[in-house]
């Protein structure tokens, strides 16, 4: 039955990110140029009502703590998120559009998974060489949550935290709400 689940959800969020232009390169390119910001917007109110709905069922025990999966910060995360922006930038994809892309036809998109798929392989084979180095030393201590998340240590705890991270969420889809729909011009 997980599995399941799994397939539907996951063939929902595919046709949501495939509807809302995500798996469209030259809509996340524009995003990026800042010449086209609805998918922005789109971004910031999934980000704002998620964080809203994830901190209150937290709090009032809807969800349970035990499926929260917060990583460690480390200098690898840092690199590699400079990594990840970086190939976002270049190919217009990140690995979940990059996979819906890929299921709507896109011949560049199944190029850019088969590169994602060879660069988590040759992380597996080096893994263990590097797994030692100064780039898997924990950050700021560790696993860190802005507000109390389970057994990871909180930022702000308690009531005051889920206030604070429910205000954050009510921010970004107001900063949703009132960005526009380009800061400049294609031309420009």
């Amino acid at each position: 039955m997980n599995i399941f689940l799994a397939i539907v959800i996951g063939a929902i969020f595919g046709f949501i990110l495939q509807r809302v232009g995500a798996a469209d390169p030259d809509k996340i390119l524009g995003m990026l140029r800042l010449t086209d910001l609805h998918l922005a917007k789109t971004i910031l109110t999934g980000i704002g009502v998620s964080s809203i709905l994830l901190f209150l069922g937290l709090a009032i025990g809807w969800i349970s703590p035990s499926h929260i999966h917060v990583k460690s910060l480390y200098a690898g995360v840092l690199m590699g998120g400079l990594v990840f922006g970086l190939g976002w930038a270049i190919s217009g994809f990140c690995p979940g559009t990059g996979v819906v892309a890929m299921g709507a036809g896109r011949k560049d998109a199944a190029f850019f998974v088969l590169g994602g798929l060879v660069g988590a392989a040759l992380f597996m084979v080096m893994y263990g060489p590097f797994s030692s180095t100064c780039l898997f030393h924990g950050l700021l201590g560790g696993k860190v949550t802005l507000a109390q998340a389970g057994k990871f240590k909180a930022l702000i705890g308690g009531a005051a935290g889920t206030f604070v991270a429910v205000v954050i969420g009510l921010v970004f889809i107001v900063l949703s709400a009132k960005l526009p729909t380009s800061f400049r011009s294609e031309k420009g």
